[in-house]
């Protein structure tokens, strides 16, 4: 394709954009394809020559369409939802044509300086104190790695990057059992190996993590020989919402000098409504806080915002400036490749721009706001059922439940062939969890143009199929 044919395909993908987020939702939420279906209607060898664009695109309808779960139908309740509100897309759109690669200042001066002012938006949003500066991620997983690649640094004087851990101390990371497995995966990558990662009793119906056991273990530690490094805080976890109590769980970790780190990957977004922040007492407290604009605010995918109270920590722990990548003649300016593991980066915050000057912090609050009632709606109408039981109350517009009809046995197995059928049904997307060894159903309300006849419907489909398999 040559670029005076590319405005004819640009309009003709942007019809089709407009018209599949209009009608998503008469469409089954997830893909009805079976493994390797897929895989098998793509040819096994490339093309030596190339194709018409009319023939890939209508293979793109006819090949890539069926195996896709519709992430944006309004009716997924599935997981936490990746959103892609309008105008988040035509800023992804515009981003792309340009293609910068924005890894340092000076090769691509705006989208670095819109980093800057874009993350300061989102700090005021949030509430969070003017010290706090930020730094785009592509996910909370890449920022959470940072944060725990910081808490080895700083736990070994700045020795680690250069002298490795061998001989070291073992370092020690504390968290719930309710934080996300990326958690997990940054404690492997940055050696600092899993049976150091000290998994915190919880209590009470956040889920949070008990202070008085977190302080029993550092103790431990410190008599063991081991060397504590940080805390890391859950805010809305993955499967039930659960939340630490952040201003008990900093103070322990002042008295031990540790460095935290909150992981607000879903429910941070609801933080730009001042009625929630009582979930997140004390944060400004924390050393470094992330949340993803990609999830719940409605950015396009990937976006993740990630503040630090003291940047310098992380540049220390990351930056290595190479001849070819040092800006000379300006002081002040910021790479943000410093900030991050990746080197390239692309210009993300331009979707933060577009979408809070076309909504608002107003109109973005009241999507929030109306998901989580909505939910709360939900729950109440379900909880008067005699046969479901709610396993975990809402945690913003997620909860848990449980179908425990009279004479059912094994509830485990008869759940899960629940939230199969449900899924199989395809007007709305489930996913299980486990809350304290036993299978139960979650529900969570997030997707941008979710309506609440939407969600309500809901209630139809899982008591109707439930009746129906008992």
């Amino acid at each position: 394709m040559k670029w005076n044919e590319f405005s004819e395909w640009g309009r003709r993908v942007a019809d089709w954009a407009q018209d599949y987020h209009l009608t998503v939702g008469d469409r089954p939420v997830r893909a009805r394809t079976r493994p390797g279906e897929v895989l098998n209607a793509l040819p096994q060898t490339p093309p030596e020559q190339g194709e018409e664009m009319e023939t890939i695109f209508a293979d793109f309808e006819s090949t890539v369409l069926p195996g896709i779960t519709h992430w944006q139908h309004p009716r997924f309740f599935a997981y936490f939802n990746s959103n892609a509100a309008a105008p988040s897309v035509l800023a992804e759109f515009l981003a792309s044509a340009i293609a910068p690669q924005c890894m340092l200042w000076q090769t691509s001066p705006a989208a670095t300086e819109m980093e800057t002012r874009m993350m300061d938006w989102l700090r005021q949003a949030l509430d969070l104190p003017q010290a706090f500066q930020g730094v785009i991620q592509d996910s909370a997983s890449s920022a959470t790695l940072a944060a725990v690649l910081t808490m080895r640094e700083k736990a070994l004087n700045w020795q680690g990057n250069n002298q490795g851990l061998f001989g070291q101390k073992q370092l020690r990371i504390y968290c719930s059992s309710e934080v996300h497995t990326s958690i997990d995966r940054a404690i492997w990558v940055a050696g600092i190996g899993q049976q150091n990662l000290v998994r915190v009793p919880i209590k009470g119906d956040w889920r949070g993590m008990d202070p008085a056991a977190l302080e029993t273990a550092i103790k431990q530690d410190i008599a063991a020989g081991h060397q504590p490094a940080g805390v890391i805080l859950c805010v809305g976890g993955t499967g039930t919402g659960a939340t630490d109590p952040v201003d008990q769980l900093l103070d322990v970790a002042e008295t031990y000098g540790l460095y935290t780190h909150v992981d607000a990957a879903w429910a941070g977004s609801a933080m730009i409504c001042p009625e929630y922040r009582h979930y997140w007492p004390g944060v400004e407290r924390a050393d470094s806080i992330v949340f993803n604009p990609h999830k719940w605010l409605g950015v396009q995918f990937d976006c993740s915002a990630h503040f630090l109270k003291n940047p310098d920590d992380l540049v220390q722990t990351l930056a290595i400036s190479p001849e070819y990548l040092k800006t000379h003649g300006h002081d002040g300016i910021i790479n943000y490749s410093e900030w991050s593991v990746p080197l390239g980066r692309r210009f993300r915050a331009l979707k933060i721009w577009f979408l809070i000057r076309t909504y608002g912090l107003e109109g973005l609050r009241q999507r929030l706001r109306n998901h989580v009632n909505w939910s709360s709606q939900l729950h109440e109408k379900l909880k008067l059922e005699p046969d479901f039981q709610i396993v975990t109350p809402p945690m913003w517009s997620l909860w848990t439940f449980r179908y425990t009809p009279d004479g059912a046995t094994d509830l485990d197995a008869l759940n899960l062939r629940l939230v199969n059928a449900i899924n199989d049904d395809g007007r709305i997307y489930l996913t299980q969890t486990r809350v304290d060894g036993q299978l139960v159903i979650r529900f969570q309300a997030g997707q941008f143009e979710t309506t609440e006849a939407d969600v309500m419907m809901a209630f139809e489909v899982i008591t109707d199929i439930a009746r129906n398999l008992a």
